[in-house]
Formats: structure tokens, C-alpha cells, sequence
């Protein structure tokens, strides 16, 4: 494997992890009050297209990584918009 896969990895799964501790509470404590639904809805399109970008290149640091990262952006998205509407109740 290529110096700059490695580096590809490494640096995936720092920012992947760094979303772990995020989804955790919120799934543990249903608490989103501080987490902004346009900046977690922003950044999953963003991820989205940054996996599509993967893909098109079949760069697998890049599509493990985004695919992961985006499954844990839209926890966060999907647990906003139920505690939004049961707020709405």
C-alpha cells in the first residue's frame, strides 16, 4: 500500500472518530439542544459528495471513511428533525 493511502487512512479515521463521541450522547441522553440541524445538514451533503468523489476516483480511504462519516451525520440529522417534531406536539 502507498505512502499516501496510509496517510489517507489515518487521517479518515480521526475525523470519522471524532464524530463517535457526538452520535453516542445524542443517542444516549436524546439532548440535541446545541447541535444546529443546517450545520449537520450542510455537512452530510458535503460528505455525500465527497464519497460520490471517492467513488468516481475508487479512492477506498475516501469512500470508507465518507460512507461512515456520513452514516453518523445523518444519526444526528434524523434525531434532530424527531426531537424537532415532538417539540412541534
Amino acid at each position: 500500500m502507498a505512502l499516501a493511502d496510509w496517510l489517507g487512512y489515518a487521517a479518515a479515521t480521526l475525523t470519522t472518530l471524532a464524530f463517535v463521541p457526538q452520535v453516542w450522547l445524542s443517542l444516549r441522553t436524546r439532548d440535541l439542544g446545541g447541535v444546529s440541524l443546517g450545520m449537520y445538514a450542510c455537512f452530510a451533503a458535503g460528505v455525500a459528495l465527497w464519497l460520490a468523489y471517492g467513488i468516481v476516483l475508487g479512492a477506498w480511504p475516501l469512500i470508507v471513511a465518507n460512507g461512515i462519516t456520513l452514516t453518523l451525520a445523518l444519526t444526528i440529522v434524523a434525531l434532530k428533525l424527531a426531537a424537532s417534531a415532538r417539540r412541534r406536539r
